[in-house]
C-alpha cells in the first residue's frame, strides 16, 4: 500500500489543536516533542488501505484527521465493519504488540492525515515514556469497551431504531471532540451502516427519514447534525 504523500513537518503534534480533547494525543511536553520527532504523517485519499487483514504489523498508525474504516472479512466476501476510527484513535497496536499478524483491516472513508510509525520505534517511545505506555494501554482498554458496548448493543437492544440512534450518538460524540455542536460526516454508506446497526439497508434509509421528519437529525450531504440528542438517547433504552 502506497500513501498518496508524505508531509514531514507540515503539521506537528506540539501544535495541534485538538490534542488535549485526544487520549493518546494528551502527552507531557517532553513526551510530546520525542513523540513529534518520530513517524511520518501521510496524506490518504478514499479507499486507502492502511493495512489488510493478515499483512504483517510493522507500523502503527494514529489519526489526525478524517475516517477510517475498521472491518473484518470472511473467505466469501462478506464485511463486517468493527469501527470507525477517528482523530486520535491509534490503530495496529493490538497487533504491534501481541506480535502478530494484522487481525482486521483499515480503509479511510474520506481524505485523512495519518502519522504512520514503525514498530521499533514506537515501542522505543513507550519505553522511554511511561505516560505514553499508560495512554497506551487505556486506548487498548477503550477500544475493548468500544468491542463490548457494540456486542451488548446489537444483543440487548429490541429495536432497529434503538440500535441506529446509538450509532448515531456515539459518531456525533466521537467527533465533537467536547464542542456542543453535535456534528459529524457520514462517510459510510446506508448498506455499511446497516451491517453495524443489525438491520438492513432499506431500514436504514426509512429510520433516517423518520428521524428527520421528526427533527431529530438534519442532513446536509454528507454531513448530519444531530438536534435533538435526549430523543436518540430515550430510542436506545
Amino acid at each position: 500500500m502506497i500513501p498518496s504523500q508524505q508531509r514531514h513537518g507540515q503539521e506537528d503534534c506540539l501544535h495541534c489543536e485538538h490534542r488535549h480533547l485526544r487520549l493518546f494525543c494528551n502527552l507531557t511536553p517532553e513526551a510530546l516533542a520525542d513523540f513529534d520527532s518520530i513517524g511520518v504523517l501521510v496524506g490518504h485519499s478514499h479507499g486507502a488501505k492502511l493495512f489488510a487483514e493478515g499483512d504483517p504489523a510493522r507500523n502503527v498508525f494514529v489519526i489526525c484527521s478524517g475516517q477510517v474504516k475498521v472491518f473484518s472479512s470472511s473467505r466469501d466476501g462478506r464485511i463486517m465493519i468493527l469501527k470507525i476510527a477517528g482523530p486520535g484513535d491509534l490503530l495496529g497496536l493490538n497487533a504491534v504488540l501481541a506480535e502478530v499478524p494484522h487481525e482486521v483491516t483499515a480503509e479511510t472513508i474520506e481524505p485523512c492525515q495519518v502519522k504512520t510509525m514503525r514498530k521499533e520505534e514506537f515501542v522505543r517511545f513507550l519505553h522511554a515514556h511511561g505516560i505514553a505506555s499508560m495512554h497506551a494501554a487505556q486506548s487498548l482498554s477503550a477500544e475493548y469497551m468500544t468491542v463490548f458496548n457494540d456486542a451488548r448493543r446489537l444483543a440487548l437492544s429490541s429495536s432497529a431504531a434503538g440500535r441506529l440512534a446509538h450509532l448515531l450518538l456515539d459518531w456525533a460524540h466521537s467527533a465533537a471532540c467536547g464542542r456542543p455542536e453535535l456534528k459529524f460526516t457520514m462517510a459510510l454508506t446506508h448498506e455499511e451502516v446497516a451491517s453495524m446497526a443489525g438491520t438492513s439497508r432499506e431500514t436504514v434509509t426509512r429510520l433516517l427519514n423518520q428521524f428527520r421528519r421528526d427533527k431529530l437529525i438534519s442532513i446536509k450531504g454528507a454531513s448530519m447534525t444531530i438536534l435533538n440528542p435526549e430523543a436518540l438517547d430515550r430510542l436506545t433504552a
